[in-house]
């Protein structure tokens, strides 16, 4: 079902929610309530990548009422788009399960604040139709691209691994979707570690081979994340909070109607519509509550980065993740 709410009912609750919803360290962080005129002079600064967030929440819905605005910026993945976050260009932005790995490795001034869990059968080790390569451990001394730091590059990093391979043994090409999509169809690198949609689209208009998918190798996780400054800020807090509960409606939305999704999709990036459905189709992507097991399954995937010494340092987790909104969510995800 839908979720819309006046401008006025939503700033209401806005306005009356306090700090109580965080715990711990998040709790002296987490400013106090505003009043609706503040909250309408909030413009909420949010990165978006291909088919994401934009057209998931206009499709479901989500848009109507918003009681702030909102200034849409478009990244090619989670990287570039964690970056502008911690430099106060943007507010918040969904991104993968590694970008936020790379980023606290940086000291980026970011915070994780709600999570989902997709189908890890999308994310995928490509080969050309044409490819010989029989295998994963075929791979060795071959040239795979993938973007930096994206969950493409985890996926990557475990799959080589459950195969007795490291990084250290392939030639990576490091190059964003578009850029790895032309690489890939001119056969200038072997393999091509991606997401959806791009899976889909290779699948389907490059008669792409799945070499070996996410299972055993990704989590799976998809992370909404916010700036400390804007959560310091207190109506962009108040925004942060309306606004990850709609992204978690719809969510819940576009699980049970795949088709109007798959449209909305094709429409809002120019995707084709049998690329959307496929990716639509194949794939779910639903909130789930941040809490420990997802945080341990993030430091696993961090720590197996630092071991292979991509990263220089151990990253402490935990120490990214704010569970502030966590009443509010948990109601979205159990209201529908």
């Amino acid at each position: 079902m839908r979720w819309r709410k006046g401008i006025a009912v939503v700033a209401a609750a806005l306005t009356l929610a306090g700090c109580g919803s965080a715990t711990g360290a998040d709790q002296a962080a987490v400013p106090g309530p505003v009043s609706a005129a503040d909250l309408a002079k909030v413009t909420l600064k949010v990165g978006d990548q291909k088919g994401g967030v934009k057209s998931l929440l206009t499709a479901a819905g989500q848009l109507d009422g918003t009681p702030y605005k909102i200034e849409w910026s478009t990244f090619t993945s989670g990287p570039p788009l964690l970056e502008a976050a911690s430099a106060g260009a943007i507010d918040t932005g969904r991104v993968g399960n590694t970008p936020p790995i790379f980023a606290a490795a940086a000291k980026a001034k970011i915070k994780v604040i709600s999570v989902s869990r997709s189908n890890v059968e999308r994310e995928a080790l490509l080969v050309p139709p044409d490819s010989t390569l029989p295998d994963v451990a075929a791979l060795k001394g071959k040239t795979i691209g993938v973007a930096k730091g994206t969950s493409a590059h985890g996926q990557l990093l475990n799959t080589l691994h459950r195969n007795g391979l490291s990084t250290k043994d392939v030639k990576l090409s490091f190059l964003q979707p578009s850029e790895a999509y032309a690489a890939f169809t001119q056969h200038t690198i072997d393999a091509w570690a991606i997401w959806d949609p791009y899976t889909a689209q290779a699948q389907l208009e490059a008669h792409a081979r799945v070499l070996a998918d996410g299972r055993g190798a990704s989590n799976g996780l998809g992370f909404l994340t916010a700036g400390t400054a804007a959560l310091a800020d207190p109506g962009k807090n108040a925004a942060l909070r309306d606004f990850a509960v709609r992204v978690v409606k719809a969510q819940k939305w576009a699980d049970t109607h795949r088709a109007e999704w798959a449209a909305a999709w094709a429409k809002e990036t120019g995707l084709k519509l049998e690329v959307a459905q496929k990716t639509v189709d194949a794939g779910r992507d639903l909130p789930i509550a941040l809490d420990d097991s997802v945080i341990a399954s993030e430091q696993q995937l961090a720590d197996a980065f630092t071991e292979e010494k991509t990263l220089p340092g151990k990253v402490d987790f935990a120490a990214f993740a704010d569970r502030r909104f966590a009443p509010e969510l948990d109601l979205a995800r159990s209201n529908g």
